[in-house]
């Protein structure tokens, strides 16, 4: 069956924020869902169609050049254009004081949450054009103690949307960079172990707050 529905793409989708914005979209879009992790795609490739949505898999790392470029001409292939991208995909380096960040950690994350970010912007931009959206996430965690590595890298993947948002104001496409309640994921969870989970907000109802604010 032909599914004619808009194209959502979500960077980072096999779980967390991520896999709860596939979810949300797929009631009302195709969802293109990428992840590095296979068995996380297949889960929410699960829940989407026990839900009656449907969803396309694409596992691979972000990091590689010519994924992205696959990425970018995979979906003109059979789509030929995108309507949405939430970008989630996101890599954090262990906490630690600015001098003694591992440096083979702060470069992946300077590669997944910098550079692929501004490599998946160039691939993308084409097949938003002037109507699409590209949703991003921003935390204001970047400055505080210990969040050297993860802040930096962050911060700089906020400062691309900024600017990319600030260029298409008046051409599109709609960049938005948003920033979501505290949520219990895996990462928060790397960031405050023994955290009161309960206190946090529920990751689908944020998802879909979150879409609504994107308009």
């Amino acid at each position: 069956m032909t599914d004619d529905r808009p194209l959502a793409l979500v960077t980072g989708a096999s779980r967390g924020l991520g896999a709860a914005l596939a979810e949300a979209l797929a009631a009302t879009h195709h969802v293109l869902a990428v992840a590095r992790t296979q068995g996380g795609l297949e889960e929410l490739d699960d829940r989407i169609r026990a839900a009656g949505g449907q969803a396309t898999l694409a596992p691979m790392d972000l990091t590689q050049p010519e994924a992205v470029a696959g990425l970018a001409r995979g979906i003109f292939d059979r789509w030929g254009r995108l309507d949405l991208w939430a970008h989630t995909a996101i890599q954090a380096p262990p906490l630690s004081p600015a001098p003694s960040i591992d440096d083979k950690g702060f470069a992946r994350a300077l590669a997944v949450n910098v550079t692929a970010t501004q490599a998946l912007i160039a691939a993308l931009a084409p097949l938003l054009g002037t109507a699409g959206r590209a949703v991003f996430f921003d935390d204001p965690r970047a400055g505080e103690a210990f969040f050297g590595g993860y802040g930096a890298t962050k911060a700089a993947q906020a400062a691309l949307a900024r600017s990319w948002r600030a260029e298409t104001v008046r051409t599109g496409p709609r960049v938005h960079l948003l920033t979501p309640a505290p949520m219990p994921t895996a990462l928060r969870a790397r960031f405050f172990p023994g955290e009161d989970r309960d206190a946090l907000a529920d990751r689908h109802a944020e998802a879909r707050r979150l879409l609504a604010e994107a308009g």
